[in-house]
């Protein structure tokens, strides 16, 4: 049985990824446009790769082995 451990530890990177991208980002007049841009591409980032790796772990349909059929 796999794990679900890499989800949360990516959950546990992405947040502080979007912690320190909200908190480092320089004062100016586009401030706002690049810390959502950036937060919207960690989240993006994030549901791409948590919804690849659970389809993974527990497909819908199982693979049907077939016998003696060519």
């Amino acid at each position: 049985m796999s794990s679900l451990f890499p989800v949360f530890l990516l959950l546990v990177i992405t947040a502080g990824l979007m912690t320190a991208s909200a908190l480092f980002i320089p004062k100016g007049p586009n401030q706002v446009v690049i810390r959502t841009a950036l937060l919207v591409g960690l989240v993006a980032f994030y549901l791409l790769w948590m919804i690849t790796y659970m389809a993974q772990l527990h497909p819908l349909i199982a693979p049907v082995r077939t016998v003696g059929k060519l």
